[in-house]
Formats: structure tokens, sequence, C-alpha cells
């Protein structure tokens, strides 16, 4: 998720809103937040795996979707998934980092574009959040979040997902790069999605994770591990150089380091969808509408010169 470019209004900044997509309102219920009395350390017997590597999966992947964070930014995700479907593009790998281990994971368990966005709309306004009075470790507690993720996939783990599917997380102690291909799926994209501040850091058999973006917010370098023959990249951050001049010496840092992460992923990419978005996003139905249309178009304008390169490549069956 990206914190760089949230809508600057008051209300989402004191909120931190623009964190979570899948969600239409943030009407807080002063009583959802006795659920955050303590550090949350999941170590059932479907706990995630975490993997300092990935190594060639067999059978090698043949195309592979790594879908990058970006917060309300992530709707764009569903845009360019719609557009890939209609091209008769079926991916076997699925790559996410946050807000794309969420999309990512419910594309994986074979939904279609259409279905997850219907599926966002509905529920109420507390269906991912959960607020937590120990502010400290997050607002946001995840145990919503991770019950969403499971009960929409049918309580499947990760290794039984129609299409394999890598969630990146951060180990927080050493902000490194772990990976989850197996074990509960809502636990490790709680993990992956867990943003510094915002969301409570994810235990998992003792060790914490926090967002993926805080390794890898565009993971290509994990489809290549795993030996995909080609990697479509899709990036919706804002674009290099879009942080405008009022935006705070913090900020402008930020989003200088979070590009460093980013420019060296996608440049390994056979092919990048990077939607032109506004820089600054929001936690409404208006943007979230918006975002998707836009990631939609630019990817039927790019598809022609996408579909010619999986041709060169072999990678169309």
């Amino acid at each position: 998720m990206n914190p760089a470019n949230a809508s600057p209004s008051p209300a989402s900044r004191g909120l931190g809103l623009h964190r979570r997509p899948l969600l239409l309102g943030a009407a807080l219920s002063p009583l959802a937040a006795l659920a955050g009395c303590s550090a949350f350390n999941y170590a059932q017997p479907d706990a995630p795996q975490a993997l300092a590597e990935v190594g060639p999966l067999q059978p090698r992947p043949r195309i592979a979707v790594v879908l990058g964070s970006g917060g309300p930014r992530g709707y764009a995700h569903l845009g360019v998934l719609r557009v890939l479907e209609d091209a008769g593009i079926t991916p076997d790998l699925v790559v996410g980092s946050s807000v794309g281990s969420l999309i990512g994971s419910f594309w994986a368990s074979g939904l279609s574009a259409a279905q997850i966005d219907t599926l966002s709309w509905q529920g109420g306004p507390l269906t991912v959040f959960d607020p937590s009075l120990f502010a400290d470790r997050g607002w946001i507690r995840g145990q919503r979040l991770q019950d969403y993720v499971n009960q929409g996939l049918g309580g499947r783990r990760l290794e039984d997902l129609p299409r394999r599917m890598i969630v990146v997380a951060t180990r927080r102690e050493d902000k490194q790069a772990r990976y989850f291909l197996q074990g509960n799926a809502g636990v490790a994209v709680r993990a992956s999605s867990a943003m510094p501040g915002i969301i409570s850091p994810v235990g998992i058999a003792g060790v914490e994770y926090e967002d993926g973006d805080e390794s890898y917010p565009v993971p290509v370098s994990v489809a290549r591990a795993a030996g995909a023959h080609f990697v479509i990249a899709v990036d919706v951050s804002a674009r290099p150089g879009s942080t405008p001049e009022e935006a705070s010496p913090a900020l402008r840092e930020r989003d200088r380091r979070r590009r460093l992460r980013i420019d060296p992923e996608v440049a390994r990419a056979d092919f990048l969808i990077h939607p032109d978005m506004d820089y600054w996003a929001g936690p409404n139905r208006r943007y979230f509408v918006q975002a998707r249309a836009q990631g939609e178009a630019h990817a039927r304008v790019v598809l022609p010169e996408l579909l010619a390169r999986l041709r060169q490549h072999g990678a169309l069956a």
C-alpha cells in the first residue's frame, strides 16, 4: 500500500482510510475497539510458511501477473485484470504485494475481475476495519481483513487456489521481504497489508510482519525467481516526479525511497502496465470507480503491444 499518495483531506489523513480499497465507508463503532487488546500472533497448524527465497516452481509458470501495492489505487488492478481476461490472457502465477495480494488472492481463487468488483461493494462499513485501542501498533487490528479474505476464498489455503499465488510481506525487524506460498491465505494477506502505524503488524509463529510495500511494492523479481517465462507487472503507483510542490520534505523523501524500490523491479518485467493516475488518492466510491476505469482504459491502449510481445515469447496458448 502507498501512504504517500493519499487524499490530502484532513479526514483521510486523520483516519488513514485511503489504505483499504475494499470498503464503502468508515463509520467506526467504539465497541469494535475492544477487540484490539494485545499483539496478534498466529501459531495455528495452517500458519503461512514464510520463505526467505522463492525457488523455481514446477511446472514452470508460463505467464505471471505481478500486482503492486497502492491502497485505493488497487482498484486500477481490477480494470487491468478485466482487459487481460477479455483478451484471453490467462496467467498461471499471481504475485501480490499489499493491496495487490488482496485482489490477487481473490483472482487466484477463480473469481473474475467483475466478480471481485461486485464483491468489493458488498457488506457493511466495518467489513474490513476493526479499530484498536493500541494506536502505537496501528489503529486497525486486521482480524476483519483476515476473516474477509478467508470467507471470500471459502477457507482455502494459498496452495489450494486454482492459480498459484505468492503473497509478499516484509519482516518487521529488518525490513526484509518474505514470501508466502502455503498456509492460511487470510493471515498472509493481512501480513502483506499491515501498513506501519495504520494496520497492526502480524505475528506468525513468533515473527512479526508488515506491509509488502515496505520491501517490494512491485515484486517482479519474485516471479522471476519462480521461473515465470513471461512476467506482466502492474504498477499503480503515481508517476515518477509527480510529487506536488506543496508536499512536505518527509513525504518527498518517502516517495523517493519508494521509487528506488519500484524502478529496479519493473525493469525486470517483460511488460509493464502503469496507468497514468493522479497523485492524490481518496477512500471514496468516486475514486474507486475512477481508478478502475483508468486501469482498464490504459490496459486497452497497450493491449496490442502486449499481445505482440506474448506471441514473440511464445507465451500465448
